[in-house]
C-alpha cells in the first residue's frame, strides 16, 4: 500500500514537470516566436538611400568567389556603393580571379592581406581591415560562399535602417537540394533564425549571421571593433553583435529580396564540424541571453522524452492531449515563419524535424566545452 501510494507521488511529479516543460515552450512559441510569425514590416512611402560598403573577407575561396562574387557586382542599387574583398593570405586562384573582375567593375575594391595578425585568430583581422578599409558608414557582410538571392539585396538591407538603427539582422539561407541532409542543415538554419530574429522584434537582440549582416562603422568603431573578443576565433558576427546591439539600435529585415544563399555542406561531418565550431562562442554570451536560450533548449530537449514517460506512466490521453495542443501552436507559428522565410517545402515534415532536434542537441552539446578551434577556414 506504501509502496503504491510513493509510486502515484512520482508518477503525478512526473506529470507536473511534462507541464512545466510544455508550458515553458508554450511560452517561447507565444511571447517570442509569435512576433517574428505575425510581423509585418511598416511600409516606407520613402526612404533615405544610404551609400553602402559591402564587405567579403575570403582565404583560398577562388571557386566560391567566381560563382558567388557577380551577384554581388551586378546589384541594381541607385546610390553609390563598393564591394570589398579582402583576400586573407589565400594561396590559390584568389588574387589573380578578382585583379580580372575588376577590369569590368570599376566598384571592386581589393585588399590584399600578405601576412597574418599575431595573437589575432581566425577572421577578425580581415574583417577589421575591411571596414577601416570602407569609404561608407553602412557596411554590409556576407560571405564568399554566399550570393544575394535577388539583384535588390542591398537595396533591401539598408532600406531596413531608421533615425536610430545602427544593425540590421538579415537571413543567411541554404540552398535547397535533394536529401535529408539537405533539410536537417535547412530546418537547423531556420530554427536558429526563428530565435534571433524573434527575440531581437522582443527588444532582446543577442545574435546575428555572418552571411547577412550589416551595422554602421560607428558602431564598429565605439566598441573598438572585436578587441573585447580578438582572442577568441569565433563570433565576428554574434559576438560582436551580443556585445553592441541593443533595443533601440537593432532592426530586421526579412524581406525575401534581401535574403542571401549559401552553399550547404556535402557531408555528415563536415556539417558537424561547421556547427561545432559556430556553437563554441556561445557559451560567451551575456549571462541573460544565455539562460533565455539555455532554458528554451532544455525544454525543448526535455519535451518528448517527459512525453513518453507520462503516456507511459501516468495518463497516455493527457501526454497526447498537450503534444497536439503544443503541435498546434507550433504549427501556426513555425508554418507563418517558414513561408516568411522561403522554407515552404520543409512545413510537411516540421513535426519529423521536431523530434529530429533531441538527438541535434545531444549531438552538438559536445560544442559547449569544446576549445574553439583557431582557424576561421
Amino acid at each position: 500500500m506504501y509502496f503504491e501510494q510513493i509510486l502515484h507521488y512520482w508518477k503525478f511529479i512526473l506529470f507536473c514537470l511534462f507541464v512545466l516543460v510544455a508550458a515553458i515552450q508554450l511560452f517561447y512559441y507565444l511571447f517570442f516566436f509569435m512576433r517574428l510569425a505575425l510581423y509585418a514590416p511598416k511600409t516606407k512611402n520613402e526612404y533615405q538611400t544610404h551609400p553602402v560598403s559591402v564587405i567579403i573577407c575570403a582565404r583560398d575561396e577562388a571557386d566560391n568567389l567566381a560563382r558567388n562574387l557577380p551577384g554581388s557586382l551586378v546589384q541594381a542599387y541607385r546610390s553609390t556603393h563598393e564591394i570589398i574583398v579582402v583576400n586573407d593570405n589565400s594561396y590559390d586562384e584568389t588574387k589573380y580571379l578578382l585583379e580580372e573582375l575588376r577590369k569590368t567593375f570599376k566598384q571592386l575594391h581589393i585588399v590584399d592581406l600578405t601576412q597574418e595578425a599575431k595573437m589575432i585568430p581566425g577572421k577578425k583581422f580581415p574583417l577589421s581591415i575591411g571596414i577601416k578599409t570602407a569609404k561608407y558608414e553602412v557596411v554590409l557582410l556576407t560571405d564568399a560562399d554566399c550570393i544575394p538571392a535577388s539583384e535588390h539585396w542591398i537595396e533591401r538591407m539598408q532600406e531596413a535602417y531608421g533615425p536610430d538603427t545602427e544593425i540590421v539582422l538579415g537571413y543567411g539561407a541554404y540552398a535547397k537540394k535533394k536529401g535529408i541532409l539537405n533539410k536537417l542543415i535547412r530546418w537547423e538554419t531556420f530554427h536558429a533564425a526563428l530565435q534571433y530574429l524573434s527575440f531581437a522584434r522582443a527588444g532582446i537582440p543577442y545574435m546575428g549571421v555572418g552571411r547577412n549582416l550589416s551595422y554602421k562603422k560607428t558602431v564598429f568603431f565605439r566598441q573598438k571593433g572585436f578587441s573585447s573578443h580578438n582572442h577568441i576565433p569565433g563570433g565576428d558576427d554574434d559576438l560582436f553583435i551580443n556585445k553592441v546591439a541593443n533595443k533601440k539600435n537593432t532592426a530586421i529585415q526579412i524581406h525575401p529580396e534581401s535574403f542571401t544563399i549559401s552553399k550547404p555542406a556535402s557531408s555528415w561531418s563536415q556539417w558537424r564540424q561547421q556547427k561545432m565550431r559556430h556553437y563554441t562562442t556561445g557559451k560567451f554570451y551575456k549571462p541573460f541571453h544565455r539562460f533565455l536560450l539555455g532554458t528554451y533548449a532544455l525544454s525543448h530537449f526535455l519535451f518528448y522524452p517527459m512525453a513518453v514517460c507520462t503516456a507511459l506512466f501516468y495518463d497516455w490521453r493527457v501526454a497526447l492531449g498537450i503534444i497536439g495542443f503544443r503541435w498546434l501552436m507550433q504549427a501556426f507559428v513555425f508554418i507563418k515563419t517558414m513561408r516568411k522565410l522561403n522554407e515552404k517545402d520543409l512545413i510537411p515534415y516540421f513535426i519529423l524535424l521536431d523530434v529530429w532536434m533531441f538527438l541535434y542537441y545531444i549531438i552538438f552539446a559536445g560544442a559547449l566545452i569544446r576549445k574553439p578551434n583557431k582557424n576561421w577556414k
